[in-house]
């Protein structure tokens, strides 16, 4: 079983560009998930093995229960650090773009600077329509993740055997989160040779989901029961659902930065159910909701995510975000799903 990505000549092209530069920055997304931060940390320790200056700039925070991934008290914080961070940019030679689709996804300050500096970049990404300019794009939306990606690059550049068990570790970390401890996107075969390949490298894939998924805190877990007992809407039978999650919600549960993660994925797990999507309303900007939406087999989230709420994604999970109040939103998604009735 192959897991090569490139053809020779892309190999030779990305060889080539590694080996030409010294200072590297890797930028990720806002609100960087385990994906991201895995498949940034991962390629960041290999092009260090490459005798490489490198730089890991995440946008902003991400959630406490991503502050075990080895690397990661390296990463500069833009929105802590903007000077640092702007100086590191201006200053390198390559800028390597992880799992994002456009420049729009580091938030608007960053995405300034990136456009100002104007350097020499490589995308890495699993996202559809990548409009980024690079001097090459490793792009493959079929994919389970990014750091999937990371992964069959470093072993198609010779890395394998030089891989790290921190390396190892942050991979796993980004494939289990993407695919939701690996329940959906990730049919292909090739997903669970790359898993014994990181298992040989000695990595405790238990504790990884440990250090992931058993970690919340009691507010955590009473914000879940709330949710589903009180503010869960069942739209039978269209088989599909939406919570909402507002700022009175959060005051009141204590919510901090990765307290909803994984809430969207609990409706499926009524019989049949094949859409759920989330509303939480920003804790600080007025009129800004952010959309989470999960799906299983056929139904296509990232097109109701791009056609209703200014986002996209993946198939079954797709993110995005609208401007209006939480009640508006509420019709918005109404609107949505009853437009999808005949797939549901």
């Amino acid at each position: 079983m192959g897991i090569e990505l490139l053809t020779d000549n892309e190999v030779a092209q990305l060889r080539s560009l590694i080996v030409s530069v010294r200072d590297v920055v890797i930028i990720c997304h806002v609100n960087a998930d385990g994906d991201a931060l895995g498949s940034s940390l991962a390629w960041a320790e290999y092009l260090r093995q490459q005798s490489k200056s490198v730089h890991v700039i995440a946008p902003d925070q991400y959630p406490d229960f991503l502050h075990w991934m080895p690397g990661q008290m390296g990463i500069v914080r833009y929105d802590k650090k903007s000077d640092e961070a702007k100086a590191l940019i201006q200053g390198c030679d390559l800028v390597c773009i992880l799992d994002l689709n456009v420049l729009s996804r580091t938030g608007s300050e960053l995405e300034n600077v990136l456009s100002e500096a104007d350097k020499p970049t490589l995308l890495i990404d699993h996202h559809l329509n990548p409009s980024i300019k690079t001097v090459q794009s490793v792009s493959f939306p079929e994919l389970s993740s990014t750091s999937e990606i990371v992964f069959r690059l470093i072993h198609q550049l010779g890395g394998y055997d030089n891989m790290t068990r921190s390396m190892a570790t942050n991979i796993y970390c980004g494939m289990m989160t993407d695919t939701g401890g690996f329940t959906y996107n990730s049919n292909q075969p090739e997903i669970y040779a790359i898993i014994s390949m990181l298992l040989a490298k000695g990595i405790d894939k238990d504790k990884i989901y440990r250090n992931i998924y058993h970690v919340f805190s009691i507010d955590r877990l009473r914000l879940t029961g709330y949710v589903l007992y009180q503010k869960l809407r069942v739209l039978t039978p269209l088989r599909a659902s939406y919570y909402t999650i507002s700022k009175e919600d959060q005051r009141r549960f204590h919510f901090i930065k990765g307290d909803a993660e994984g809430l969207v994925n609990l409706p499926l797990q009524m019989r049949n159910h094949r859409l759920s999507i989330s509303l939480r309303e920003d804790s600080e900007k007025p009129n800004l909701i952010w959309v989470s939406l999960r799906s299983v087999d056929d139904f296509p989230c990232n097109e109701m995510a791009q056609k209703f709420f200014n986002g996209g994604g993946h198939k079954n999970a797709s993110g995005g975000k609208l401007f209006c109040s939480l009640q508006e939103a509420e019709k918005t998604v109404r609107d949505a799903i009853q437009s999808y009735a005949s797939r549901l």
